[in-house]
């Protein structure tokens, strides 16, 4: 199944800068070390890049997964 084009470029840019915002703020719970417990920390950590980097990935494809599955976005 391939990926078909969905999103305009307004919706490239809203991607790509919350991508940037979730992925700027893993790297400043890392380099933080917040928060304190370290099992919650690395988890927080990991979602938050994880989603970041997922969320560029659709901006670098002007592909949305939400859209895709049919539920319709207002950008």
């Amino acid at each position: 199944m391939a990926m078909k084009r969905n999103i305009t470029m307004a919706g490239r840019v809203a991607r790509a800068v919350s991508g940037a915002i979730c992925i700027g703020a893993g790297v400043a719970c890392w380099l933080s070390g917040w928060p304190e417990s370290s099992g919650w920390r690395w988890m927080l950590i990991g979602v938050t890049t994880m989603l970041g980097l997922f969320q560029v990935f659709e901006a670098r494809k002007a592909w949305c997964v939400t859209r895709a599955c049919g539920i319709k976005t207002p950008m």
